[in-house]
Formats: structure tokens, sequence, C-alpha cells
């Protein structure tokens, strides 16, 4: 028993360090959203079960605050909206929940960010498209199996792993990462 969550601590030590690699796309994927936001912009985010509490975390994150007290950040969880995803899952089908949500309210200043940790489900590529189509750009927070749908995004964080644990860790940093990010960026545009 001991062994095994030796293994895992040792799997996300070793996680964490891969995250070094990645940091030019968590710098990326920040700038992108800071230039939506000072571009009038939101942040439209969604993703399917333990992706959607990722995607509710991160607007959370931006609306609310990371580590300093500074203005909220415009986002919406389209994961959280039971009353939308219901009507549209029982008239239309499960494929088009976030799609028809992106279609109604992003546009161009806007950016659609997709969290799937393994980047196949039809509702996220619908959704992602939907973003393209209405000239949002798109970010998709995926594992090592979504690296090929992100090739359809603006941006994306790829985990280079195919267990859902690392990958939403990774995640999980990568949000962290981005906020402290924006956060500095809020207060640099602040002291200006």
């Amino acid at each position: 028993m001991t062994a095994s969550l030796e293994e895992e601590m040792a799997a996300h030590f070793a996680m964490n360090a891969e995250m070094r690699a990645r940091l030019p796309d968590i710098i990326a994927i920040a700038d992108a959203i800071w230039q939506s936001v000072c571009a009038g912009g939101c942040v439209y985010v969604f993703g399917n079960g333990g992706s959607a509490a990722e995607a509710l975390h991160f607007s959370g994150e931006l609306i609310g605050r990371y580590k300093s007290n500074r203005r909220p950040l415009p986002a919406t969880c389209l994961s959280a909206d039971v009353s939308a995803l219901t009507c549209i899952g029982n008239d239309f089908s499960f494929n088009a929940v976030f799609a028809r949500q992106v279609t109604a309210l992003a546009g161009p200043r806007d950016i659609v960010i997709a969290f799937s940790t393994s980047g196949q489900s039809e509702n996220i590529r619908s959704g992602i498209a939907a973003g393209w189509a209405k000239g949002a750009k798109t970010v998709l927070f995926t594992g090592q199996n979504g690296a090929e749908i992100a090739k359809d995004c603006s941006l994306a964080f790829i985990s280079p792993h195919t267990m859902t644990a690392r990958i939403q860790e990774m995640h999980q940093l990568a949000m962290h990462l981005i906020c402290a990010r924006l956060e500095t960026l809020v207060a640099e545009s602040e002291n200006v």
C-alpha cells in the first residue's frame, strides 16, 4: 500500500519538473487572456466531468482572485449553467451543449478555453469550432491524447500524460501560474 502511494507521489513530483518546459505555453495563454480582457472581451471556459470542475475553478480564480486583491476579470463557465446544458442537450444534443452557448455569447474580442483530459469529446471539439467560427481565440487544456485537436486551437497546454490524475494536476498548476501572471499584468497596468 505504501509503495503505491510512494509511486504516486514520485509521479507527481516528476510532473512538476515537466512544467518548466511548458512555461512558454503558460505565458502565451496568460498573455492572450490579458489581451482579450484589455480589448473588452470575456473568457468563456468549459469542460466535462472533472474538466468541468477545472473550468469552474479557473473562472472563479479570474472573477475572484488568486493571491492579490485586484479587479475582477470577466469570465463565464459554460459548464455551470444547468438550465442551458439540459435545454440544449434535450432539444438538440449533448454534442451541442458548448457550441450553442459559444455561438450565442462569444465574439472576436473573446477567448474560448476548453478543458478535456482526452481531447476526444465531440462537444469539446464542437465548442472549439464554434469559437473559431465566431472569431474568438481558442485554447485547449488537454493530455497527450488531445494533441491532434490542439492543432485546431490558437493555443494549447498539453500535458504529456495519458493518466487523468497527472493531466489534471498539471492543468491545475498551469491555471495557477496563469493567474499569477495575470495578477502581475493587472498590477502593472494599474501602476502606469
